[in-house]
């Protein structure tokens, strides 16, 4: 896949607003570099909307402008976003954590000092769309930044697998665009539904913004159980009650409570429960985050060095099962929630090559079922356990056992991801299929490229990891890369069904709205005459995503799915 470049005949511009609310534009030749004068417009939705040939547009930082664009009733097709593409060349390299801004690339083009990134901006709780400010320059002239452009194309070309790279920040591109269209919409949140629910769950609220009654009754249980005043919410409180009850723990958290003996345990236990939900999601939540009858996080595409989403703010990815009764489609309309089947096995399956795996995935059928037909005696459990453990370094006792069965079977795809975690062990650098980059660990090399892999090495995995983890921790950086491969892998397959299934529905003329993605999860809301078609749509993009990033393989990337009124229905 080309990066983006522009020539008329290519259709491709660089843009960047100015601060009178203008822009200023240049068509781009193949080499990135301008083809023709720079031209200023007094209107950016104008300059935009007036140039339907334009095919992809390249600017500085999609959450900065596309959301100005969606406001004034204006859709991209295709975007290449400059300091996105910026921090994945920087991880390619082994620089992951030096300054990804546009101005820090061009100073470190021209060896001058590179500033630092402006920190990161907080989510203000009633302020419902931050996205929705006016764009700020970049702080460069625009030739400043076709030159910055420019050279992330040479990047791209340097990179081990540069059709993989190209397609990756084509792909992250896309998910920006997504992102931004994603908050506009919003999902249909029914306050009135939140608010019914939460008077059942937690009881009356009392003056003053204290404890629900629910909670205080529960305070009350826990500290009866104990004899004396203990505040539940507070874990070192909640440590030493139990030691003075001659119960030793050293965690509050519910697997480790359930295994105590003590009448505080059950009141403790719902305690905790309620009281995440009162402070994650309870009457301040909802004051702050819905809006029109809309919850609109700020999703940030990459947000994790896996390559997962996070939200700026709002939770939106960790939404309690009970609380999506209040996740209600419009009159008339549904809700096509769509969960990928055993995602993360056939990304092994894809990426690893390995023939007995690829056919076991080859099915739209129960995965670990086929998997224990061939390799476990038909015994479900010791299959997906020891998949699993094959992927996040779970391979002691019993899953050592299964491990040696599965490498028996299935010897490439195992070794895949053990290659991985000793790339990983060794502070090498780690990359998902198409060129996402873990970070080095520290000691690795005084020019970050000593951990670079060679030509036929591993790609990349997921967990949560920060540079310069130290070396000491050599197994359990292992253990990342080992899954950073598959997850990694996995996020960018999900950035192309995204693309994929934008494209598919913009296409077809739907009215139907993504407006809601998580790892594995995406949904859809669309009139109820269109849900069918929903349907159709997300299993092909899930296909096609598959066959682009992956290649012709017999992988096949299968959803469940489910055509709903509630999110709470779907599960």
């Amino acid at each position: 896949m080309p990066g983006v470049t522009l020539a008329l005949v290519d259709g491709k511009w660089a843009i960047d607003p100015t601060e009178d609310g203008g822009a200023r534009l240049v068509a781009l030749g193949r080499d990135g570099l301008p083809e023709g004068a720079v031209v200023h417009e007094g209107e950016l939705a104008a300059a935009v909307r007036g140039r339907p040939e334009v095919t992809r547009w390249v600017w500085r930082s999609t959450a900065d402008i596309y959301p100005r664009l969606l406001a004034a009733g204006v859709r991209v097709e295709r975007c290449y976003d400059i300091e996105d593409a910026e921090l994945l060349l920087l991880g390619h390299e082994g620089r992951l954590g030096e300054p990804r801004s546009a101005a820090a690339a061009w100073a470190r083009l021209h060896r001058l000092p590179v500033p630092p990134d402006p920190p990161a901006r907080a989510a203000e709780p009633g302020r419902q769309s931050p996205l929705f400010e006016p764009p700020s320059g970049t702080g460069l002239p625009l030739e400043a930044l076709v030159e910055v452009y420019a050279d992330q194309q040479k990047r791209h070309d340097a990179a081990l697998h540069p059709g993989r790279m190209r397609l990756l920040t084509a792909s992250e591109s896309a998910g920006m665009l997504v992102a931004a269209e994603m908050n506009r919409a919003g999902l249909p949140w029914r306050a009135d539904v939140h608010r019914e629910m939460l008077h059942g769950l937690l009881g009356e609220r009392y003056a003053g913004g204290g404890e629900p009654r629910r909670l205080a009754e529960l305070a009350d249980e826990v500290s009866a159980a104990f004899g004396r005043r203990v505040r539940p919410d507070l874990p070192a409180d909640v440590i030493k009650a139990f030691a003075e009850a001659g119960i030793r723990i050293t965690s509050t958290r519910r697997w480790a409570l359930e295994e105590i003996d003590h009448p505080a345990v059950a009141p403790l236990v719902e305690y905790k429960k309620l009281y995440r939900i009162w402070t994650a999601h309870g009457w301040s939540w909802l004051q702050d985050w819905v809006r029109d009858g809309r919850f609109r996080p700020e999703y940030t595409p990459g947000g994790s060095v896996s390559g997962r989403w996070t939200t700026n703010g709002g939770g939106a990815l960790q939404i309690p099962k009970v609380i999506r009764q209040a996740v209600v489609a419009d009159e008339g309309w549904r809700l096509v929630v769509a969960d990928a089947d055993q995602m993360e096995p056939r990304v092994l399956a894809a990426i690893s090559r390995d023939p007995g795996l690829m056919e076991v995935a080859g099915h739209d059928g129960d995965l670990y079922t086929s998997l224990s037909d061939r390799a476990f005696s038909g015994d479900r459990e010791h299959a997906k356990l020891a998949l699993l453990g094959a992927i996040y370094g779970q391979t002691s006792g019993d899953g050592l056992k299964n491990l040696a069965a599965l490498r028996r079977r299935f010897p490439k795809a195992v070794a895949y991801v053990d290659d991985a975690a000793k790339a990983g062990e060794e502070g090498r650098l780690v990359r998902t299929w198409l060129g996402r980059t873990s970070p080095p660990a520290a000691g690795a090399g005084e020019d970050g490229e000593a951990g670079l892999p060679q030509e036929g090495e591993l790609p990349s995995s997921d967990g949560e990891f920060t540079p310069g983890y130290a070396s000491s921790n050599a197994r359990a950086r292992g253990r990342f890369t080992r899954n950073f491969v598959v997850q990694g892998s996995a996020a960018d397959w999900a950035l192309l069904l995204l693309a994929a299934l934008r494209a598919s529905l913009a296409s077809a003329g739907m009215r139907a709205e993504l407006v809601f993605f998580q790892h594995d999860e995406v949904i859809v809301h669309c009139p109820l005459e269109e849900a069918a078609d929903v349907v159709t749509a997300i299993r092909s993009a899930g296909e096609l995503a598959g066959r682009i990033a992956f290649g012709d393989t017999p992988v096949r990337f299968p959803f469940t799915t489910a055509v709903v009124e509630r999110y709470s229905e779907a599960k």
